[in-house]
C-alpha cells in the first residue's frame, strides 16, 4: 500500500527529533528509528491500529510517547500527524477538518 507523509507530520518529526537531540546526543536518532519502525508496521497492516476519531487511526510508538495519526483512502495511507500523547488532540483534528 502506498504511504504519504503529509508536511505537518514531517514538521512534527523534525521538531521532536531536534528536541530529543538537545536533551541527549543521539536520542533524536533513536526517536527516528522508533517512528520508522511504527510507520513500517502501519504500512504492513494498516487496519491493525484502532480508530480514534471518525476514520483516523492511531498507532503508538513503542519507546517514545508519540502517536502516529493516519487515514486510509483509496489504497493510500496518509500520515497526518506525529504528536506527543500529552498534546491537545485538537492539533491533529484540525489538520483534517
Amino acid at each position: 500500500m502506498k504511504l504519504i507523509v503529509k508536511p505537518f507530520a514531517e514538521i512534527d518529526v523534525s521538531e521532536a527529533t531536534l528536541w530529543y537531540n538537545e536533551k541527549f546526543d543521539g536520542l533524536g536518532g533513536e526517536f527516528l528509528l522508533s517512528i520508522d519502525a511504527k510507520i513500517n508496521a502501519i504500512q504492513r497492516s494498516p487496519k491493525q491500529f484502532p480508530t480514534k476519531h471518525k476514520n483516523i487511526r492511531r498507532a503508538l510508538t513503542d519507546r517514545f510517547p508519540y502517536g502516529i495519526f493516519y487515514i486510509i483512502e483509496n489504497e493510500v495511507i496518509y500520515i497526518l500527524a506525529i504528536i506527543h500523547t500529552r498534546r491537545n488532540p485538537k492539533i491533529w483534528k484540525k489538520r483534517i477538518l
